[in-house]
């Protein structure tokens, strides 16, 4: 499911968050999937408690999981509605671009520097 590169200068937290969003938002993980407690994910890879639970915490507060008492933790469907979200701007942004002429480089120019926060040549 998820694994740990200790050799990596990225933190093991934010490699299981990743890893996790990125499942979700790929519908490897569908809607309502019950995750593995925090202990238990946290043994399986080798991970302090406190590692695990950060990278379920940022995944809540982005809306991708839930927990719901003793149900556990699962996959919620907020974070699906945010992708079909994201994709209808997505269109609409493609759209905006051609109707100004953009090429496709420029258009994905703009869409990198806004996802890396740097400013548009």
């Amino acid at each position: 499911m998820i694994s740990i590169d200790p050799a990596s200068s990225v933190p093991p937290y934010e490699q299981v968050r990743s890893q996790l969003a990125r499942r979700i938002t790929d519908r490897d993980l569908a809607v309502g999937t019950r995750l593995p407690t925090v202990r238990a994910l946290a043994a399986d890879l080798g991970l302090a408690v406190n590692t695990v639970a950060r990278a379920y915490r940022e995944l809540e507060e982005a809306g991708l999981i839930e927990t719901r008492g003793r149900a556990g933790t699962v996959v919620s469907a907020a974070g699906q509605r945010g992708r079909e979200r994201v994709l209808r701007a997505a269109h609409a942004y493609a759209a905006t671009a051609r109707e100004h002429g953009l090429t496709t480089e420029e258009a994905l120019g703009i869409v990198r520097a806004a996802l890396t926060d740097t400013p548009h040549p």
